[in-house]
């Protein structure tokens, strides 16, 4: 038995048999049955994948936000705290953010009519003063280790200038070359290298596409401190390497889109590199944003119960599972570039079927690298 399928039969074993009578609505009201937290969480996965959650045509519905952020793990947060940092006024990215908010998603009559400029500025400048002040406390964790470090070297310096005490006036015994010596340099080198690594892969105050991500969270919820916790809890723990550094993770992601078209469908995948065609030219914005960047709004919400529900990394299947559902069309267009520049209206159900058909035909180390890659 592969471990993908030890996974789905562990996964079942731990469903609540009372949680599984209850509604979506009223496990969500009610609490976990006996208390029993991880069995509740597995029904209540199995309910939106098989039944969703309850919304209007509009894709509006009281329950999505809470049951979005039970699946976040998303912690309390007061609406003070949210305030305090609205007051602190314009963050460092300010400027980057303005030059954002203005265009997301502007032909969406859904969401302008919902959701202010004003609503999306406030929750990206929060979030904003969040990273900066996790930045700053970094790089004053990492100045006090280079003081330690600077201290530490100076001692083994003056150490290692006194005469040696071994046979024949050789250092063999002295405390610059001792075992203890030794291995204090190890560390002083090492602790260098974490400096120079985390300065290099430092995770910035703002990157271009949070304000896509943070929308459907602004239309969702029914508070902008509701919207604020469950983006921050996305963006800070499931999707890291979304927002740091050089957004390593979202290249790793366009590298999978790759890497699992190929195992899925070799012959649209080749068809896709004879055009020049790479996830990184016409994926870019469905890993980043993950599909938010896609019209209808609806259909991103009920796409994002799935996501959240078994995790966002299932993103790049999405993706994969997209091409797929329209790979007549691109087997058929002498320029495919042009079909792929946006990418067709979302079917959130039928993108999720063909999301299920494909993990069947993964490899368990490529679908563990899917899980790892925004980290």
């Amino acid at each position: 038995m592969t471990a993908t399928a030890t996974a789905k039969r562990s996964v079942l074993s731990k469903r609540s048999l009372a949680a599984d009578a209850m509604s979506l609505e009223k496990l969500i009201r009610e609490g976990p049955p006996n208390g029993d937290v991880e069995g509740a969480l597995e029904s209540a996965r199995l309910k939106i994948l098989d039944q969703g959650i309850r919304a209007d045509s509009d894709g509006m519905s009281s329950l999505r936000i809470y049951v979005w952020l039970i699946l976040l793990n998303a912690p309390m947060l007061d609406t003070d705290s949210y305030l305090a940092l609205i007051h602190r006024g314009a963050s460092p990215a300010y400027s980057k953010i303005r030059n954002d908010t203005f265009r997301t998603l502007s032909t969406d009559p859904l969401f302008r009519r919902r959701v202010s400029e004003a609503s999306l500025i406030r929750l990206l400048n929060a979030f904003a003063w969040t990273l900066h002040d996790a930045r700053e406390e970094e790089r004053a964790r990492d100045r006090d280790t280079a003081s330690i470090t600077s201290s530490s070297r100076y001692s083994l310096d003056q150490s290692s200038s006194r005469p040696g005490t071994g046979y024949g006036g050789s250092d063999y015994g002295s405390p610059a070359s001792s075992p203890a010596a030794k291995r204090a340099r190890a560390r002083t080198l090492t602790t260098e290298g974490s400096v120079a690594s985390v300065g290099a892969a430092e995770t910035g105050t703002y990157v271009q596409g949070m304000n896509v991500l943070a929308a459907p969270f602004l239309y969702a919820a029914r508070s902008e401190a509701e919207a604020y916790v469950a983006f921050h809890q996305l963006l800070t723990k499931e999707l890291p390497g979304y927002i740091r550094g050089a957004m390593d993770g979202v290249h790793k992601g366009l590298a999978l889109v790759d890497k699992v078209l190929a195992i899925v469908d070799p012959k649209l995948a080749m068809y896709l590199l004879s055009k020049n065609l790479t996830a990184e030219i016409y994926a870019f914005p469905s890993v980043l944003t993950l599909c938010a960047c896609t019209p209808p709004l609806p259909e991103v919400l009920r796409l994002w119960d799935f996501l959240f529900a078994y995790g966002p990394h299932l993103n790049i299947l999405c993706i994969v599972a997209q091409l797929v559902m329209i790979r007549t069309k691109i087997m058929d267009s002498p320029s495919p570039n042009k079909l792929l520049r946006s990418f067709p209206s979302l079917q959130a159900d039928q993108i999720k079927r063909t999301t299920l058909a494909i993990i069947k035909m993964i490899p368990d180390d490529v679908y563990a690298e899917i899980v790892a890659h925004a980290r």
